[in-house]
């Protein structure tokens, strides 16, 4: 507990701040390069193929989890354990349904355009199957299965968020996968 002197304190420590505005919901573990987006937020807005008609809603008690053909079940359960390191989060946190299908789908374009491998979103917890952050986990669970390059997702661990949030692994990239291959040849060489 803070006493009445910490607090003067951290007051007067942070008379000059000033808030941020505007600030999107994501928090970049790793900077994104200074080179300039592919499209702009307006163009991926008209092209953004996530659906939001019928939603099959998912049960709080089922854990939200997918592994894309081919994945084995060991990059799962890393993922599921939290055993690979962070780049991008995600906060979806309240937000009305229209702006967590925008924003999920602006932030997964940058994640690949900046080769993110490893992603976690935060959509909150829910009381009861028909509250407003199951809803939206519901969309997740589908939005995610739409990206060709999303190789799995589950709910993430406590200390992320536990059932309020997935971590989401993604595919190599084309480059990616060239870096490593020009990495290992040096090596044997």
């Amino acid at each position: 507990m803070m006493s009445l002197d910490d607090k003067d304190l951290f007051k007067d420590a942070m008379e000059d701040v000033t808030p941020l505005k505007d600030c999107a919901n994501i928090l970049w573990l790793k900077s994104p390069s200074t080179k300039s987006p592919r499209q702009t937020l307006e163009d991926q807005q008209l092209d953004n193929p996530l659906v939001s008609g019928f939603l099959t809603v998912v049960p709080l008690e089922t854990p939200l989890e997918y592994k894309a053909e081919g994945i084995q079940q060991g990059v799962l359960d890393k993922l599921r354990f939290g055993k690979y390191s962070l780049d991008a989060s995600l906060n979806l946190l309240r937000q009305p349904v229209e702006i967590c299908r925008q924003s999920l789908y602006s932030f997964m374009l940058t994640a690949q355009h900046e080769n993110f491998r490893n992603l976690l979103i935060i959509h909150g917890k829910g009381r009861n199957d028909d509250s407003h952050a199951n809803i939206v986990r519901s969309y997740l669970f589908r939005w995610l299965q739409q990206f060709e390059e999303v190789q799995a997702f589950c709910s993430a661990q406590p200390q992320h968020g536990g059932s309020g949030a997935c971590y989401v692994g993604l595919r190599k990239s084309e480059q990616a996968r060239l870096d490593n291959r020009e990495r290992h040849a040096k090596r044997s060489r």
